[in-house]
C-alpha cells in the first residue's frame, strides 16, 4: 500500500474489522508508512495485517488510521492506494501473525529540520522520524536525501556545504560541518551529504555505551555554484634546517579543478623544547588521512572509550575537508587512550597501557604530534604530501 496523508478526522479511532491503519514511519513534509487491513479489536487493542511488517518483535510505531483512496487489481499483486488519516495509538508488536497496535497517545518521534540554500531560493522542510535502531539512521539518510534531491532548488554539478548538529537530551551537541565536491559518477551529488548524515547519526544512535534520546537534528546544505576541489601536488619548506623555536613557512602547490596552480603558504613554529639533531617530519594533507586514527575509536562494536560523551568528543574533534592542514611530527611514540591523545609517552606509560595487553584500551603510534596548523580553503581538498627537516 502506499499513498500520502489525509486530513484527521473525527470519527479515526473508530476503527472496526475491514477498516485501514497505517504504521507512521516518517511524517511531515516526507511520509512513509505502510497500511494493513484491521483483522479484529479487542478493547483497546487492534490486531491487523495478518503478516509481519519487519518482524521485530516489541516496537513502538505511530499507528494512524487508513483512508483507502483506489485499488490497482492486478493478477500479480494488488496494490492499495491509501492516504494516512489522524494519528490513534502505538503499534506495540510486529509479529509472524499479526501486527498489533494500542488505542491512545502516539510514541515521541525525533523532529528533523532540513534547509536547503541556493542562490535563488531557500527552502525549509521539516520531518519527524520514528525511533528504531534498524530503521531511524536509513530514515535519516532518506529524508535528507529526498529533501535536497527531490525539489526545485536543488541542481546537479554544485558543490554542497553542509553545516548543522545533532542535540542530543544529557550529552554535548554534535556538531556537522562538510563540504561535497560534485562528480562525474552516475549518482546524485546529493548522496554524499545523506551518506555522511547517516554515518555521523549511526554511529551516536548505534553506540556500545547507552541509548541516546536524539532530540532535534537540524541541517543546512547551502549549494554553491562551481566544483571547489583542489589536489596537493607537492609541498616544500624555504628551509631545511631549523632551529628550536623558529618559525618557519610551509609552501603547499594545490591544482584547483580545471584551474591553475596556485601556492598556498602555512607559517609554522618549531617547538622550543624540539631536542637538536632530531629530524622533523611535516605532514601536508587532507581531513581524511589524520581521521583515520580518531575513527578506529569510535567506529569500534565493542566500545574502546568510557562512554557516549567521549565518542561526541572525537567526532567533534574530526577534521573538516574543508581545509589545508599541516602537522609536526617528531619520532617519538603517542598512546591514544580513549578520547585522549598521550604525545611524546614514555616507556612506563607504555608498559602501563600496552595496546598487546590491552588491544582495545589503547592504540600505540610511532610518531608524535608536536603541533596542528590548518588554514580554511572554502573547496574540498585531498591528497598529502611529507617534507622533513632538521633541528641543528
Amino acid at each position: 500500500t502506499q499513498g500520502g496523508i489525509a486530513a484527521p478526522q473525527s470519527d479515526d479511532a473508530q476503527v472496526k474489522q475491514g477498516d485501514m491503519v497505517s504504521m507512521v514511519l516518517t511524517q511531515g513534509d516526507l511520509s512513509i508508512q505502510a497500511s494493513c487491513t484491521v483483522s479484529a479489536v479487542v478493547g483497546d487493542r487492534v490486531f491487523a495485517c495478518g503478516h509481519p511488517l519487519f518482524s521485530f518483535g516489541s516496537v513502538e510505531l505511530p499507528m494512524a488510521r487508513g483512508r483507502v483512496l483506489t485499488t490497482l487489481s492486478s493478477a500479480l499483486a494488488s496494490t492499495k492506494i491509501v492516504n494516512a488519516g489522524g494519528t490513534i495509538g502505538t503499534i506495540t508488536q510486529d509479529r509472524l501473525t499479526a501486527v498489533m497496535g494500542r488505542l491512545g497517545p502516539a510514541p515521541r518521534m525525533v523532529p528533523m529540520e532540513l534547509t536547503i540554500a541556493t542562490p535563488a531560493q531557500q527552502k525549509q522542510f521539516r520531518f519527524e522520524l520514528i525511533e528504531n535502531p534498524k530503521l531511524t539512521p536509513l530514515l535519516v539518510a532518506i529524508a535528507a536525501f529526498n529533501g535536497l534531491v527531490a525539489n526545485t532548488a536543488y541542481g546537479e554539478g554544485t558543490t554542497l556545504r553542509l553545516t548543522g548538529g545533532i542535540e542530543i537530551a544529557g550529552h554535548s551537541r554534535v556538531n556537522l560541518e562538510n563540504m561535497f565536491a560534485p562528480t562525474d559518477l552516475f549518482i546524485p551529488d546529493g548522496s554524499f551529504v545523506a551518506g555522511t548524515v547517516q554515518n555521523v547519526f549511526t554511529r551516536i544512535f548505534s553506540n556500545p555505551y547507552e541509548a541516546a534520546k536524539i532530540e532535534r537534528i537540524t541541517l543546512r546544505v547551502e549549494s554553491i555554484p562551481e566544483r571547489r576541489w583542489a589536489s596537493i601536488e607537492n609541498a616544500w619548506c624555504e628551509k631545511s634546517e631549523v632551529q628550536p623555536g623558529e618559525t618557519v613557512s610551509v609552501k603547499v602547490l594545490l591544482r584547483p579543478y580545471r584551474g591553475a596552480p596556485l601556492i598556498q603558504e602555512v607559517p609554522i613554529t618549531i617547538p622550543p623544547q624540539a631536542a637538536r639533531g632530531t629530524i622533523l617530519r611535516i605532514l601536508v594533507s587532507d581531513s581524511e588521512q589524520l581521521n583515520r586514527m580518531t575513527r578506529l575509536f569510535s567506529s569500534a562494536p565493542q566500545g574502546r572509550l568510557a562512554g557516549l560523551e567521549q565518542l561526541i568528543t572525537l567526532l567533534n574533534r574530526e577534521r573538516r575537508n574543508n581545509r589545508l592542514y599541516v602537522t609536526l611530527l617528531q619520532p617519538t611514540p603517542t598512546l591514544l587512550v580513549e578520547d585522549k591523545e598521550l604525545p611524546n609517552a614514555p616507556l612506563s606509560q607504555i608498559n602501563v597501557l600496552d595496546q598487546r595487553r590491552n588491544p582495545v584500551g589503547s592504540i600505540l603510534l610511532r610518531e608524535s604530534t608536536a603541533g596542528e596548523w590548518s588554514v580554511p580553503l572554502n573547496q574540498v581538498i585531498s591528497g598529502l604530501a611529507s617534507v622533513n627537516i632538521a633541528v641543528k
